[in-house]
């Protein structure tokens, strides 16, 4: 396994004995039988390694939206995994520190939605688009916290779906316009094929400037 898996794996199973704000990285390298050195050589604190392994699962929830998936799939992906890993993201979402997941989750949304608008449009989001976006990415993670640490009441798919019926109607005509372009000319499996080239690009250590030019 992967040593930044292993560290999340350690991670997980000393939160089941102590809140996060009580675990160290000593505690978390003591468990899985890995230098504090190597520790250090992938994560800043252990604040990283939570935002690290939520950006993962982010990531693989959102990777092949508007490749044939929709917000709605994706979203659901999201919420399953985290309901799925229950006990690790409500401790994390818990905690307070300064580079809290929280803020974290804020900010990967909003990138991430901001991109895919900008990507096909090329053009900048106006000031109200941006404040429209900004407002539902905080709505979505708080909604999103509040379903989780009232102990997933609703289901992944209606949760998933409040989510999506909530975005804006001129952030989700942007984001529309740029993914029904995509998928209505067919060139999803054009984009999957982009991504994954990229991807293993970058993880090669080769700078790509945009799929466009892949």
């Amino acid at each position: 396994m992967d040593t930044k898996y292993l560290l999340a794996e350690a991670l997980k199973i000393c939160m089941k004995k102590a809140p996060l704000e009580k675990i160290t990285v000593k505690d978390i390298t003591d468990t899985c039988g890995i230098s504090r050195q190597t520790y250090y050589r992938h994560f800043q604190d252990k604040q990283d390694l939570v935002n690290w392994y939520f950006e993962k699962i982010l990531n693989e929830s959102f990777e092949h939206m508007g490749t044939g998936k929709t917000i709605y799939e994706a979203l659901i992906n999201k919420l399953t995994f985290i309901q799925k890993e229950k006990l690790f993201f409500t401790a994390a979402f818990k905690n307070d520190d300064q580079n809290n997941l929280r803020k974290h989750d804020f900010e990967l949304i909003l990138a991430f939605y901001t991109n895919k608008i900008k990507e096909k449009m090329g053009d900048n989001l106006s000031e109200e688009l941006m404040f429209q976006l900004e407002m539902y990415c905080q709505g979505s993670v708080y909604m999103t916290v509040k379903w989780l640490l009232d102990g997933t009441k609703e289901s992944c798919q209606t949760m998933a779906k409040l989510l999506t019926d909530s975005m804006p109607e001129v952030v989700k005509k942007r984001l529309d316009r740029e993914l029904n372009s995509i998928i209505s000319n067919g060139y999803a499996v054009m984009y999957i094929i982009a991504q994954k080239l990229v991807t293993k690009s970058l993880a090669d250590g080769y700078l790509v400037g945009s799929r466009g030019s892949v």
